[in-house]
C-alpha cells in the first residue's frame, strides 16, 4: 500500500507547494529586469556613440584637427581610387591593342591567302585561254 502524507488526503505539504511559487516569482523578476535592462543598455550605447562622434568637435582646435584628419583620409582614398582607375585603363588599353594587332595580323594573313589564290587562278585561267586560242583555226 502507498504511503500517505500527513494530511492523509494525498495533497502535497505547504513547503513543497512554496518552491514552485518561489521559482515562478524569480523567473518573473528576471524577465522584468531584462525587459528594463535592454532599453536602458541601448540608450547608454547610443549615448556613448553620440559622445564619440561629437567629442572631437567640442573645441575649435580639436574640430580642425578632426577635419584635417578627414581630409587626409579622403585624399588617400581618392588617390587609391585614381590609381586603381589608371591601372584598369592601362590594362584595357593594352588588351585592346593586343586584340587589334591580332585581328590585323589575321586580316593580313587572309588577304595574302586570297591574293595568292587569285593570282594562281588568274595564271591558270590565262594559260587555258592561251591554249584554247592556239587550238583555234586561224
Amino acid at each position: 500500500m502507498a504511503t500517505q502524507t500527513k494530511a492523509g488526503n494525498g495533497t502535497k505539504p505547504k513547503a513543497a507547494q512554496a518552491k514552485p511559487a518561489q521559482a515562478e516569482k524569480s523567473q518573473a523578476r528576471v524577465t522584468v529586469e531584462r525587459a528594463v535592462d535592454v532599453p536602458v543598455g541601448a540608450v547608454l550605447t547610443v549615448t556613448d556613440r553620440v559622445t564619440e562622434l561629437v567629442e572631437p568637435f567640442t573645441g575649435r582646435a580639436s574640430a580642425e584637427k578632426q577635419l584635417e584628419s578627414y581630409r587626409a583620409e579622403l585624399r588617400r582614398r581618392v588617390k587609391r581610387t585614381e590609381r586603381r582607375g589608371a591601372t584598369a585603363r592601362r590594362r584595357a588599353t593594352t588588351e585592346a591593342r593586343k586584340t587589334r594587332n591580332r585581328v590585323e595580323r589575321e586580316a593580313r594573313r587572309r588577304q595574302r591567302t586570297v591574293e595568292t589564290n587569285l593570282k594562281r587562278n588568274r595564271n591558270e585561267l590565262e594559260q587555258r585561254v592561251r591554249k584554247a586560242v592556239e587550238l583555234l583555226p586561224v
